[in-house]
């Protein structure tokens, strides 16, 4: 699985052929199986057509990588249903990010200077595209439309940050890469490759404690944790994700969830929009409150 996830075609065809012609002995009785663990998406699929999963994922990124999104977006909205159900903005960010790369013209996007492309095209865009998506994004549509206005000084404009895309490129990938993995039932990142890094971080800490037991003749007194804290860079510290009911977007640091005093929660910047300031209503029961008597909640 790791190979497979990771490109590495041609070893994991190896290993699978190599493990085929000498297969493992029986498992004895009791012993877990390895393969159960897996999502169900996943075991139902033969590794040939699991290779050809991740080899679509790969062609895709390559694309990305060569600035052409057109394949991710055709991705994107054949399985739009699936990603809306998880509140996912994969499919507008990619459309979003073509907006702009049609909005900066040929000079800089390289596409054939014609209608298609430009000022003229990003508009013909907009109009066919944008006005498919949940009203959640009409605030960020009505921005970029907006934006044309100031075309001539943009970098001066209030607009400017939304036509920044210096990471956009690199963010949407990575964006892809953990929502196509999500729909065949795994994490973004190989478990084997977090684990391995986990241990190699964790490892001289472990070492060091190991020899300060040892000289003081003592013994590890927990069970099932480590007796000392590993300091994990923060891709490696997990968290439950948190869907806003209200705006249907993933809640982030500078969003984070927010429990009202009748117990429900809302992300932070819904519950701004629906206080505006003073007293209101919650969006789920008749009960009422102030936003000073709500509390952020750390997943």
């Amino acid at each position: 699985m790791h190979l497979l996830r990771e490109g590495q075609f041609d070893v994991a065809q190896t290993f699978i052929s190599e493990a085929l012609d000498q297969p493992p002995p029986s498992s004895t009785p009791g012993t877990p199986n390895p393969f159960a663990s897996l999502p169900t998406t996943v075991q139902d699929l033969k590794p040939s057509e699991l290779q050809g999963k991740f080899a679509d994922m790969y062609s895709i990124l390559n694309q990305l990588q060569q600035r052409n999104l057109h394949p991710a977006i055709e991705w994107a909205r054949a399985n739009s249903e699936e990603l809306d159900r998880r509140g996912s903005n994969l499919e507008f960010e990619l459309s979003k990010l073509q907006y702009l790369w049609l909005f900066q013209g040929a000079e800089i996007n390289g596409l054939p200077d014609d209608m298609n492309n430009g000022l003229s095209g990003a508009i013909a865009y907009a109009r066919h595209y944008f006005p498919s998506f949940p009203s959640r994004h009409t605030s960020e549509v009505q921005k970029l439309i907006t934006a044309v206005l100031y075309r001539t000084n943009l970098a001066s404009s209030p607009y400017f940050k939304v036509f920044d895309s210096a990471t956009a490129w690199s963010e949407v990938s990575t964006s892809f890469t953990r929502e196509f993995c999500f729909l065949l039932g795994l994490s973004a990142e190989s478990p084997l490759y977090i684990t391995a890094t986990a241990g190699a971080i964790a490892l001289p800490t472990l070492l060091k404690l190991a020899s300060i037991v040892k000289e003081k003749r003592t013994e590890w007194t927990t069970q099932d944790e480590l007796p000392v804290e590993i300091a994990l860079p923060r891709s490696m510290i997990y968290h439950a994700i948190f869907v806003c009911p209200v705006s249907k977007e993933q809640t982030t640091e500078q969003n984070p969830p927010m429990m009202m005093p009748c117990g429900h929660v809302v992300a932070k910047e819904s519950l701004m929009k629906l206080s505006k300031g003073g007293r209101f209503k919650c969006p789920y029961c008749p009960n009422e409150s102030h936003t000073r008597d709500a509390k952020q909640i750390t997943l």
